[in-house]
């Protein structure tokens, strides 16, 4: 599957330290296995748990777009 990145998920992981970026890039290289659960209320919307922070991604045919990476208490409230 290919993976495209938002503007505001590449924003996100540049603005991380070191080792947080590994994570994130470890965690998202393996999709869609991991802690994945579809969003209620959305058609194609998942989001993919990394500690505490939350990808929120959609899922295609063959393409798997990351659309935004929060922390957990802040990526639910702009749904």
């Amino acid at each position: 599957m290919d993976i495209e990145y938002k503007k505001k998920a590449v924003r996100y992981i540049n603005s991380c330290d070191r080792q947080t970026k590994q994570r994130l890039k470890e965690s998202i290289s393996k999709l869609p296995l991991g802690d994945v659960s579809k969003l209620q209320g959305y058609e194609n919307e998942y989001r993919l748990r990394v500690g505490d922070l939350r990808v929120l991604f959609t899922l295609d045919k063959n393409m798997i777009t990351i659309n935004d990476i929060k922390p957990r208490g802040q990526v639910y409230k702009r749904l």
